[in-house]
């Protein structure tokens, strides 16, 4: 079953009792698009509407985002990607589409490594396959994003996410800074979930042929994991958009949108 109904702010209740949030829009093939971390399905926003001419899409709110519950516990890549076949069970979605960004990319690498026959084709964007083998972002990067000074750790996120020159033309609010109402404890498990994943194992297993999308210019997720993670999956290839950071689905919309439409097909 594929569906083609318009269900939306609908919830999906997942084996350990948590209710999940999900969001349907558009009619056809069903398309899920994963956010980054410490975000709901708002990130989406700018650009969800570019699919609806070949897709219907789904969103969810992660657990601890938006509508969704916040547990206490259940704060990893593997759990969430089980919280999104809890969605497309809900749903009746036996398979579809899938594409995840930044942790959505994580979460996304486990729904096709896991759970093969219900992922169609995937779409990985500036992401990586965590572990020892990933190449992380540098020291500076880091120690900017955990500064004491919350606007200037925003200040930071927004520069790393948008190049000068886009930001200069669009002064927000942006959709991709994160859910300003996630409790603490969801916050952190975000942050726990994001860094240690680690699916290198079992990226040989995904079955769905891949694309796997990166900006040349994004230091919050380095773009050599691109390569990495298309020598590892076996039917995927990479592209690299130049000028791009990592938000590149948002600033690239118009050539990041045509290179996703015509990979679906």
């Amino acid at each position: 079953m594929t569906g083609t109904e318009d269900r939306t702010d609908t919830f999906a209740r997942t084996d350990d009792g948590v209710s999940v949030a999900y969001q349907r829009r558009g009619t056809g093939l069903p398309l899920v698009l994963l956010a980054g971390q410490a975000n709901n399905h708002h990130w989406w926003d700018g650009v969800r509407e570019d699919f609806h001419s070949i897709r219907s899409t789904i969103t969810l709110d992660w657990r601890g985002t938006g509508a969704s519950d916040a547990p206490r516990e259940g704060w990893s890549t593997r759990r969430f990607a089980e919280d999104v076949v809890s969605v497309l069970d809900t749903l009746g979605i036996e398979r579809a589409d899938v594409y995840g960004t930044s942790m959505g990319g994580r979460v996304a690498q486990w729904v096709a490594a896991r759970r093969p026959e219900r992922v169609r084709r995937l779409v990985l964007g500036c992401t990586s396959p965590g572990g020892p083998e990933a190449v992380e972002r540098d020291a500076s990067v880091r120690r900017a994003l955990a500064g004491p000074d919350a606007d200037a750790v925003r200040q930071t996120l927004t520069e790393l996410m948008y190049t000068p020159g886009w930001l200069a033309e669009h002064p927000g609010p942006y959709g991709t800074l994160g859910d300003p109402r996630m409790a603490p404890h969801a916050r952190h498990g975000h942050l726990i979930a994001s860094n240690r994943h680690d699916a290198w194992d079992v990226l040989p297993s995904v079955g769905a042929p891949t694309l796997i999308l990166h900006g040349d210019q994004d230091r919050l997720t380095p773009p050599d994991n691109a390569p990495l993670l298309a020598a590892r999956i076996p039917d995927s290839r990479a592209h690299l958009l130049r000028g791009a950071r990592h938000a590149y689905f948002e600033e690239r919309r118009e050539e990041a949108g045509a290179l996703v439409r015509a990979f679906l097909g």
